[in-house]
């Protein structure tokens, strides 16, 4: 049996799901029962389901054995447990970014979904912003999917999120399970880096894998717009942790690995500001 209690969006809260996934990863033609208790944040539904989706490629069958009252309402109305065969809940309040599974070449369909369950769904409640920052955000949210789609060779992306009004944070949250970033780029240029010396190297401005084109892979616009606006940015891959803030960046390594990459955006919502690109009131681009 197992448990996982008390999932937020923590270092140590990853580390439960990767001890899960290290637990389960060599059962082949088995049953993996599951509880979830005390709360679960929804938009970890994307980590979650690429995890469960790596067992049942084992041919194992999964199975939901206790799930709380309240995480089972809210993963009903964010569509995850309709992929378990859970009757789909209406969500009055909302808060939720639906759970998605995309293949690799549904990208035109992210964009619409980022645009329409993200920028547009959440307008109220997201911070003021230009049209060419709405675009600049769909432009960077779209960049992570598309390396997903290019260099990690996953079968499905992953992608949810979650509004909390108490908090004041929106979570927006895309995963793969293809090869992570220290394969790609210790391939790329024959280097060693380990997992976390590997994503803080991709996160840097102006730095690609992508041989014969400058510039960077748009996690620098992001992380620039995470800093004004006082939210978060974390991603795993493998055994790296790497999470960036108004103030630091901290960076950890996890007991196992996750098997692919999660990127998770966390916005502040408590947040006056209006902001707009440079460029847009004819001074220098503000990124």
């Amino acid at each position: 049996m197992n448990n996982l209690t008390s999932i937020n969006n923590t270092f140590e809260s990853y580390q439960k799901l990767i001890t899960f996934y290290e637990n389960n990863k060599n059962q082949f033609f088995d049953e993996i029962h599951l509880n979830l208790f005390n709360f679960f944040a929804a938009n970890m539904s994307a980590a979650l389901g690429a995890v469960l989706d790596k067992f049942t490629s084992n041919l194992n069958r999964v199975y939901f054995d206790n799930i709380s009252s309240q995480i089972e309402a809210i993963l009903l109305k964010n569509d995850f447990l309709t992929y378990y065969g859970k009757q789909r809940a209406i969500d009055h309040n909302k808060t939720t970014i639906k759970f998605q599974k995309l293949k690799p070449t549904d990208g035109k369909y992210f964009k619409n979904y980022v645009i329409e369950e993200l920028i547009e769904g959440h307008m109220a409640d997201l911070p003021k912003m230009s049209q060419g920052v709405k675009e600049k955000m769909v432009e960077g949210i779209y960049e992570i999917f598309v390396n997903a789609q290019i260099h990690s060779k996953s079968d499905f992306i992953y992608t949810c999120g979650q509004f909390y009004p108490i908090k004041n944070k929106i979570e927006f949250t895309i995963v793969d399970t293809g090869v992570g970033f220290k394969e790609i780029i210790n391939k790329r240029f024959s280097s060693n880096l380990s997992a976390v010396q590997a994503i803080t190297w991709a996160v840097q401005d102006k730095k690609t894998t992508k041989v014969g084109v400058s510039g960077g892979i748009g996690l620098a616009v992001l992380r620039e717009f995470i800093r004004l606006n006082k939210g978060k940015m974390q991603i795993i891959s493998y055994d790296g942790f790497y999470q960036f803030d108004e103030s630091d960046q901290v960076t950890r390594t996890f007991d196992g690995e996750f098997p692919g990459t999660i990127v998770n955006l966390q916005f502040n919502t408590d947040d006056n500001n209006n902001y707009s690109l440079k460029s847009e009131i004819e001074l220098d681009d503000i990124f």
